[in-house]
C-alpha cells in the first residue's frame, strides 16, 4: 500500500492493485486498523486513539492522536483523518465515507463530521466524560448512519494500559 504524507502529521492512501476478497472488508476489519493507529498513539505517550477513513471500501486516510507531539488541543485522530482525507477527495465533503473512530468522538470531533457531512460513524468504545453524546445526537449530520461497539473491549483495553502507564 503506497501512502503520502500530507501536512505533517497525517497520511492519505492510495492502494496497490491488490486481490482481497471484499469479504475480508468489514467493520471489524476497518476498525482493527484504527486499532493499529490508536496503538502508534500509546507508543508516543499519546491518548490511545486512532482513526481511518473509508470510501468505496478501501482506506483513503489514516491518524491518530498528536496533541502533545503538535502541542495542539485540536490534532484529536478523528480531525486529522477527516483532513487527510479531505485533501485526497479534494472536497471537505465526506458524503460517502465512513469514519472508523476507536474511542465516541468529543464534540469538537462529531461537530467535523456534521459540516463534512460525513455519511457513516463506526467508533468502539463510549465516552462518558467527553463524548459527543452528552450533547445528544443532533450533534452529528442528520444524514450520518452511527454504529456504536465495535471492537468495544479491544479500544478500551488501549486506554485502559494508558492510563495504567499514566500512573506509574
Amino acid at each position: 500500500m503506497a501512502s503520502r504524507r500530507l501536512g505533517y502529521h497525517a497520511f492519505a492512501q492510495r492502494e496497490k492493485n491488490t486481490v482481497v476478497p471484499l469479504a475480508v472488508y468489514n467493520e471489524e476489519y476497518f476498525m482493527r486498523q484504527a486499532l493499529q493507529e490508536a496503538e502508534l498513539a500509546l507508543e508516543e505517550g499519546e491518548i490511545p486513539v486512532g482513526a481511518v477513513v473509508v470510501a468505496n471500501n478501501r482506506i483513503i486516510a489514516r491518524a491518530h492522536n498528536q496533541v502533545e507531539r503538535l502541542h495542539d488541543a485540536t490534532a484529536h485522530a478523528e480531525m486529522l483523518a477527516m483532513t487527510a482525507a479531505g485533501n485526497y477527495l479534494g472536497s471537505k465533503y465526506l458524503t460517502d465515507c465512513t469514519l472508523y473512530v476507536t474511542l465516541e468522538p468529543c464534540v469538537m470531533c462529531a461537530g467535523g463530521t456534521y459540516w463534512s457531512q460525513l455519511a457513516s460513524l463506526v467508533y468502539g468504545a463510549d465516552d462518558e466524560k467527553r463524548g459527543y453524546r452528552r450533547l445528544g445526537e443532533s450533534v452529528l449530520h442528520p444524514k450520518t448512519k452511527l454504529k456504536r461497539g465495535v471492537l468495544e473491549e479491544e479500544a478500551k483495553a488501549l486506554l485502559a494500559e494508558f492510563f495504567k502507564r499514566l500512573r506509574r
